[in-house]
């Protein structure tokens, strides 16, 4: 079958910049960005439609369950399902899938034709264009419903695992914000007496950044870690396998058989894109993008980790055409440091969190291995589902 015959494609569309009414908080507008590559659920974006917006794309309104494919430029090839009815811009196709065929299936299709998609663009490696009557042109073989939903089935099965574990992280990194957060910046830390620190009424001094607990000091970021600069890699050097990660401003970029480091580091943009900050663990190589604090001792890594996340790395931007921050600048930000003692009961507590974030972590990459490796397979029917075949 065609694309065009498993149900309704639509084409998204911008409002007007001359109608800034159009935005508002009713209706997810999708773009490009908003789909990270791995998720298989679309469920928050960073900007909605109002009720204006809302009726001027009245015909582009998807449902949710719709597939979104993104069809023009760089990001061109990613595929998600939507949670809620959206609209997207006009580099995305949806399709609204019809009852005779089922839409996690079309959903792993369409994310094992990554290459098929991107080869009938038009406009060329730095622009590629899928249009609407091309991209519904795109002949698939497809096996029967029962069969579309017993392959859906047992990958879905893989990918609501992965889904279950990275919001468990995410709570778990929440609920250590919020303790870091109690003891670092409200003062609410045990004290002697088993009771908060500031509200069992603790001693509080003077300092340059405010009121701080007695015997806590001022000091500066490179107090607790070191500062330095990933290295670039010649491009022959980055592939899709190898031993380990290359890792840039946002995650994993790449693989390849060398290393730089194997420790714990705390990692950030560096220039091009601020990124995310994140914590990376053993063997990998980073890129010249990236700013790596490495902790000075055990105790100081997710103490920096939440410090670094608390500070608004805008505020350190030199770049004028494109972000910048400097090791300097970031070395030298002041931070309250605790005494000793605080800082270990902090480590204690908040390792035990983390080491389950980490072991989460290595049980999705391991389910996100063997998806990878079935996807294939199934769609070109070399492995049958047992269910289906009972």
């Amino acid at each position: 079958m065609t694309l065009g015959q498993v149900g309704v494609t639509v084409t998204g569309k911008t409002p007007s910049k001359d109608n800034p009414e159009d935005w508002g908080d009713l209706l997810s507008f999708i773009t490009p960005t908003d789909i990270i590559s791995d998720s298989k659920h679309l469920k928050t974006v960073a900007r909605k439609l109002s009720g204006s917006g809302i009726n001027t794309l009245k015909k582009m309104i998807i449902p949710a369950g719709s597939v979104v494919v993104t069809c023009i430029g760089s990001d061109m090839g990613k595929v998600v399902i939507n949670s809620y009815d959206s609209v997207t811009n006009q580099q995305i196709n949806s399709i609204k899938v019809n009852d005779n065929n089922n839409k996690d299936f079309v959903y792993y299709l369409l994310k094992n034709s990554y290459s098929i998609l991107r080869n009938h663009a038009i406009g060329g490696s730095t622009m590629p264009i899928l249009n609407k009557s091309t991209f519904e042109s795109l002949e698939f073989i497809f096996p029967s419903l029962t069969e579309q939903q017993a392959i859906a089935a047992a990958l879905s099965s893989l990918d609501d695992k992965i889904e279950l574990l990275r919001t468990q992280n995410k709570t778990l990194e929440n609920i250590t914000q919020t303790i870091f957060k109690h003891w670092f910046v409200d003062f609410e830390f045990p004290g002697k007496d088993g009771n908060p620190y500031k509200s069992s009424g603790g001693k509080m001094i003077e300092s340059a950044l405010g009121k701080i607990p007695n015997n806590w000091r001022i000091g500066k970021y490179e107090d607790v870690v070191d500062v330095v600069t990933g290295k670039g890699m010649k491009k022959d050097n980055l592939r899709s396998n190898g031993l380990y990660k290359v890792l840039g401003a946002n995650g994993e970029i790449g693989k390849t058989d060398e290393y730089l480091f194997d420790e714990d580091l705390i990692l950030t943009g560096r220039v091009g894109t601020l990124g995310t900050i994140f914590i990376s663990r053993g063997k990998v190589w980073i890129s010249d993008n990236v700013l790596i604090s490495k902790p000075k001792s055990d105790e100081n890594c997710y103490f920096a980790y939440f410090q670094l996340r608390k500070l608004n790395l805008e505020s350190l931007n030199r770049g004028s055409t494109q972000p910048l921050i400097t090791q300097t600048d970031l070395k030298n930000v002041e931070i309250i440091l605790p005494p000793k003692e605080i800082l270990f009961d902090w480590h204690c507590m908040a390792s035990s969190l983390f080491t389950k974030i980490f072991n989460n972590d290595f049980q999705i990459n391991t389910l996100s291995k063997i998806r990878d490796t079935l996807l294939p397979k199934l769609m070109k029917g070399e492995i049958r589902v047992a269910s289906f075949n009972n």
